[in-house]
């Protein structure tokens, strides 16, 4: 039987789709913006509005000077080694981690998941004077492995991830493959570990795109120009005399498109797996 809407009811409706137009347009805005400036000559950035269209968008000299002075070919090759070795370690860790406190009643399991839950609770920044100093001590800064030994503590949104969708797994496959006189190292990694595959390709999106973003520990341990990030390679066109925002966003559109093409092509299996992770079998 077909409901009639209330006067109320499309009030509603209408601020809805208002309010929903209305940050859209806001969260697009920036990228309008950049993407324009990008186009734009030098000239036309300086003699123009910022939303003024380029006369030509056929102007590739921005990206051609960005990418060669910025030396983000190298950059690139930096942040995919940190990415690899800091993804890596990560599941691995995480995984396990998440095996042991899903899978094994011990006293104290629910005080080292608190104290994981306090340790997302708390702000890096507070925390960058000692681990600086920790840094220095074991000669581990401006040095491309020790960014990737302090980017790969510990990920608690992962292992929360791990852990929800474990509860997924019945506790019969540890069960028969135990009776079978499978170990738990073997049953970690040829049942377990498998099964997570929706939960691992989650985790390595999200944790991906933190640690291709991530701007302000790549600028205090990385100072060196040969070890720049793709994300502080960007600070090649800031300086004392000026900024060049025209080549800073065709920069930021560079280094933007790797990333949004990975999260178009695997953006299924981003909500898959954290829809499988919220819900407990």
């Amino acid at each position: 039987m077909k409901k009639h809407l209330t006067f109320g009811g499309f009030i509603w409706n209408v601020i809805q789709y208002a309010s929903l137009l209305f940050f859209g347009f806001l969260a697009l805005l920036p990228i309008a913006s950049c993407v324009i400036t990008a186009f734009k000559t030098e000239e036309e950035y300086r003699t123009t509005s910022v939303m003024a269209l380029p006369k030509s968008w056929l102007n590739f000299e921005n990206f051609y000077r960005a990418f060669t002075t910025a030396n983000m070919g190298r950059a690139f090759l930096n942040s995919l080694i940190v990415m690899v070795c800091v993804l890596t370690v990560s599941v691995i860790l995480g995984t396990q981690l998440a095996y042991v406190l899903n899978r094994f009643a011990f006293r104290g399991n629910a005080f080292v998941r608190s104290l994981f839950l306090i340790a997302s609770l708390l702000p890096s920044v507070a925390m960058q004077v000692t681990v600086y100093k920790i840094m220095t001590s074991l000669n581990l800064v401006n040095h491309l492995y020790g960014y990737i030994i302090m980017m790969c503590g510990t990920d608690v949104i992962s292992i929360y991830i791990f852990i929800q969708f474990m509860e997924n797994i019945p506790v019969a496959l540890d069960e028969s493959a135990f009776i079978d006189g499978a170990g738990y190292q073997r049953i970690y990694w040829q049942i377990i570990l498998p099964l997570l595959k929706p939960a691992i390709i989650t985790s390595c999106i999200l944790k991906g795109v933190s640690v291709y973003n991530e701007y302000y520990a790549a600028n205090l341990y990385l100072m060196s120009k040969e070890i720049r990030t793709i994300s502080t390679s960007l600070f090649t066109f800031v300086g004392p005399m000026g900024n060049q925002y025209n080549l800073i966003c065709a920069g930021v559109i560079i280094s933007l498109t790797p990333a949004l093409i990975v999260f178009l092509l695997c953006q299924k299996h981003i909500y898959s797996g954290i829809a499988a992770g919220a819900v407990k079998g």
